[in-house]
C-alpha cells in the first residue's frame, strides 16, 4: 500500500511538472505570436497583398509599438499568425445629432474602414477615436487616407479596458461571494482553499491600514471601500501584466481609471470629515495671525492641498504602472530594432531582452502590490485624519 501511495505520489508529482512546463511554454508561444503579428500593419484587402513585393516594407517603429500596447481600444487583440489576426470585437456604442448607433468594432475593419459615417481616426488629434467622417477621400477600396473634417460624437463603447474592468468586477464579486460563504459554513474553524488565500491580505488590510491610521472604534465603516479599492487595483495590476486574454489590458495605467478612483476617496474623505478637520483648514492652531488675515495665505495652501491629495493618488498609480510596461514593452522592441539590422543581432539581443523583461515581470508583481498597498494606505491616512477630533 505504501508503495502504490509512492508510485502514485511519483506520478502525480510528473504531471504537475509537465503541466508546469506546458504552461509556461504555452505562455511564451502566445507572447511572442501577440507581439510579433503587431510589428507591422495587417493587409487587409486584395490590392495590398498583390503589391506587396514591390512596395518597401516600413521599418519598425518602436514609439508606436508600445504605445499601441498600452493604450485603450476598440477591440481586444488576442494574437497574430502572419496577415491573420485574431482580435474580440467590442460594442460601439455612439449618440450623435440625436440618434443612438450600436454596432460591433469588427465593422471598421481593424481601423482600415468606414461605417455608416463612422471610422476610427488614423492620425491627428483625435487619433484612437471614432470619429464621424464628413468629408472622406478613400483610396484603394476602404482604406482611408485623408480627412478634411471630422466630428467627435459622444462614445460610450464598450471599450478593452470597459470590458476588463467587468471583467475583474465579476471575478472579485465571485471572489467575496464564496469566500463569505465559507466563512458562514465554517465559522470558528481554520480557513480552507480561497478563503486561506485571502484571508492574510483582508487581515493585513484590516490591523495594518484601517485600525492603524483610522483608529479602532471608526475603522469598521470604512473596512468595505478600502477592501474594495484594494483587491480591484491589485488584481487589475496583474491581469495587465499576462499577456493573453483576458488579460493585458492597461487598467491602471489609465489616468481616467485612477482618477476616478482617487475622486472617490475624496469625496469619502470630505464628506465624512468632522468639525476638527474643516477647523484646521481654514482656522490652522498655532498658526501666527498675519498668515491667516488679512490675505488668508494658510486657508488658500490648505484648500489646495485638498485638492493635490487626490491628484497625486491619480498620477503615482497611473505613473508606475504604465512606466512598467513601457519598459518592458521596450525591452521586446529592441529584438525587433536589432532584427531589422541583421538576423544575428536579433537573435543575440533577444536573449539579454528576454532576461531583462522576465526580471522587468517579476519586479511588476511586487509593484503591483505595493502600489495597491500606497492607495489603500493613503486613502485609510485621509480618512483618519478626516475623522480625528480634535483635542
Amino acid at each position: 500500500m505504501k508503495i502504490m501511495n509512492k508510485h502514485f505520489h511519483i506520478k502525480s508529482g510528473l504531471w504537475r511538472n509537465l503541466l508546469i512546463f506546458g504552461g509556461l511554454l504555452l505562455f511564451a508561444v502566445f507572447q511572442a505570436m501577440s507581439l510579433g503579428g503587431q510589428t507591422g500593419h495587417p493587409q487587409t484587402d486584395v490590392h495590398h497583398k498583390n503589391v506587396q513585393d514591390t512596395v518597401p516594407k516600413a521599418a519598425f517603429n518602436a514609439g508606436e509599438f508600445i504605445i499601441d500596447h498600452i493604450v485603450d481600444a476598440h477591440e481586444w487583440h488576442i494574437l497574430s499568425v502572419g496577415d491573420f489576426h485574431l482580435t474580440l470585437p467590442l460594442p460601439v456604442i455612439l449618440w450623435h445629432k440625436g440618434a443612438l448607433h450600436v454596432f460591433m468594432s469588427s465593422r471598421f475593419n481593424h481601423g482600415h474602414a468606414q461605417y455608416k459615417g463612422f471610422a476610427i481616426a488614423n492620425e491627428g488629434d483625435n487619433k484612437g477615436k471614432i470619429v464621424e467622417m464628413l468629408t472622406v477621400h478613400p483610396q484603394d477600396d476602404q482604406r482611408i487616407t485623408m480627412v478634411e473634417n471630422e466630428e467627435l460624437p459622444l462614445d460610450f463603447s464598450i471599450t478593452k479596458n470597459v470590458c476588463s474592468i467587468f471583467i475583474s468586477v465579476i471575478l472579485l464579486t465571485w471572489l467575496f461571494v464564496s469566500i463569505a460563504r465559507t466563512y458562514r459554513r465554517r465559522s470558528g474553524k481554520a480557513p480552507k482553499g480561497i478563503q486561506s488565500l485571502l484571508e492574510p491580505l483582508i487581515l493585513f488590510i484590516r490591523d495594518d491600514i484601517a485600525k492603524g491610521s483610522i483608529g479602532e472604534k471608526k475603522y469598521e465603516r470604512y473596512m468595505p471601500f478600502l477592501l474594495t479599492l484594494f483587491f480591484f487595483i491589485f488584481l487589475n495590476n496583474l491581469l495587465g501584466l499576462v499577456p493573453i486574454f483576458p488579460g493585458g489590458a492597461n487598467v491602471t495605467g489609465n489616468i481616467a481609471v485612477t482618477g476616478v478612483l482617487a475622486l472617490f476617496t475624496f469625496f469619502i474623505t470630505n464628506l465624512s470629515a468632522g468639525r476638527s478637520y474643516w477647523m484646521h483648514i481654514f482656522n490652522t492652531p498655532g498658526v501666527p495671525w498675519w498668515l491667516k488675515m488679512p490675505l488668508p495665505l494658510m486657508p488658500i495652501v490648505e484648500l489646495f492641498g485638498m485638492f493635490t491629495k487626490p491628484f497625486v493618488l491619480t498620477v503615482r498609480l497611473f505613473a508606475n504602472m504604465t512606466a512598467g510596461h513601457i519598459i518592458v514593452m521596450g525591452f521586446f522592441s529592441l529584438i525587433f530594432i536589432f532584427g531589422e539590422m541583421s538576423l544575428g543581432a536579433g537573435y543575440s539581443i533577444s536573449v539579454v531582452s528576454v532576461v531583462f523583461a522576465i526580471f522587468m515581470y517579476v519586479l511588476e508583481l511586487l509593484v503591483a502590490f505595493i502600489q495597491a498597498y500606497v492607495f489603500t494606505l493613503l486613502s485609510a491616512l485621509y480618512f483618519g485624519m478626516a475623522t480625528e477630533e480634535g483635542h
